[in-house]
């Protein structure tokens, strides 16, 4: 073999070996490029969450897995949770409880909702409601929340056996939020005996409607309720139908009843009264140059008449002062970061003078910043 054949024999091995390598190179490259060129891989979680015997306070959730740290957020449909787990580290949990609040009113019964959220705000604890939505987000799946749902009964065998049983519910999908709504159930005694036992209507977990309901041992009858829906929040919500130890729900579209409104009924140097049409729960606040004077306690969602509003001794308030009265939704105790509440765009507020007002003259109130 000749020195020239032998080298270029060489030069087209070394040719091929460094085509090997660069191809090597690449795929490692691509391998790891979510984390060279820092594009996140989406964040992946899964959740089981069997029907269980409970005693109110605590559910199990079989199984949960997620990517990252998070929480596991218990519901029965509505937009407040009954119960968040302590926070997970990513991996693998099993058999992990959950406890509702000290100061919760609800129990953990019935049909009910466990939803992985992900934890990605800097403050500590769960922070989804107290950011709008804006962090600790659920991990999505398709583009819909990873959750399972299951049913909590009561972990008292004879209560359990005893209670009456929810066999369907029938109500209306849309409503007012001032409206008396036709909802019937089909309810079943399973034991054999005569028996009376109280049956509720529930929206977002609140009790709008109670009875005492009597049958005999193995009866099923259907029956109505006239509930009354004053009081309840606007917007898509879970109506349920509960016993002792079971329950059946449907959603139901409530439409506030009438414009949200605030108008000044009375003025002095020391307090506003006021007339005010809230979808939400919230508080009016009086403001002078853009700084709150005052602040109504909290009000529920509906209509309020003679709302009292007491302005702060430090405020240096003149009769003749420009000042505004606007909804707010969210908490007095932390006004500032409560939320202006709009409608068709604009804030729902009126400005008025204390010389005006007290002298008689009604503003007419609204959502217009002039008070007209």
């Amino acid at each position: 073999m000749s020195p020239q054949l032998t080298f270029g024999t060489v030069k087209r091995i070394g040719a091929i070996l460094l085509a090997i390598a660069i191809v090597l190179a690449a795929g490692i490259v691509v391998g790891q490029a979510p984390a060279i060129f820092g594009v996140e891989e989406d964040p992946e979680a899964s959740v089981t969450f069997e029907d269980q015997q409970g005693n109110g306070t605590a559910v199990t959730i079989r199984e949960v897995s997620l990517s990252e740290g998070g929480y596991v957020v218990v519901t029965d449909g509505g937009d407040e949770p009954l119960a968040v787990s302590n926070r997970l580290e990513a991996g693998t949990h099993e058999d992990v409880t959950v406890e509702r609040a000290d100061d919760a009113t609800r129990e953990l019964v019935g049909q009910l909702t466990a939803t992985v959220h992900r934890d990605t705000s800097d403050q500590e604890g769960y922070a989804y409601g107290e950011t709008d939505g804006e962090e600790d987000q659920p991990y999505l799946e398709a583009g819909f929340p990873v959750s399972d749902t299951a049913t909590v009964t009561t972990s008292e065998e004879d209560a359990l056996s005893d209670s009456f049983a929810v066999e369907s519910i029938d109500a209306p999908a849309s409503a007012t939020t001032n409206e008396t709504i036709r909802v019937n159930a089909t309810i079943r005694n399973p034991t054999e005996f005569q028996t009376q036992q109280p049956v509720e209507v529930r929206i977002d977990g609140a009790v709008f409607e109670r009875q005492i309901l009597e049958l005999e041992g193995g009866e099923s009858r259907t029956v109505t309720f006239e509930t009354d829906t004053s009081g309840a929040p606007p917007g898509e919500r879970t109506i349920g139908i509960y016993t002792d130890a079971d329950g059946a729900v449907s959603t139901i579209d409530l439409e506030f009843h009438t414009e949200p409104s605030v108008s000044v009924t009375d003025a002095s140097n020391g307090s506003v009264t006021v007339a005010a049409a809230t979808p939400e729960e919230g508080f009016v606040a009086v403001e002078d140059n853009g700084s709150v004077v005052g602040t109504s306690d909290q009000l529920e969602p509906g209509e309020h008449e003679n709302v009292t509003i007491a302005l702060s001794d430090d405020a240096s308030i003149d009769e003749d002062d420009d000042l505004t009265a606007a909804l707010y939704a969210g908490s007095p105790a932390d006004a500032d970061a409560a939320s202006p509440i709009e409608f068709e765009g604009e804030p729902v507020e009126t400005t008025f003078t204390i010389a005006d007002v007290g002298d008689g003259a009604d503003d007419g109130g609204g959502n217009e910043s002039d008070g007209g």
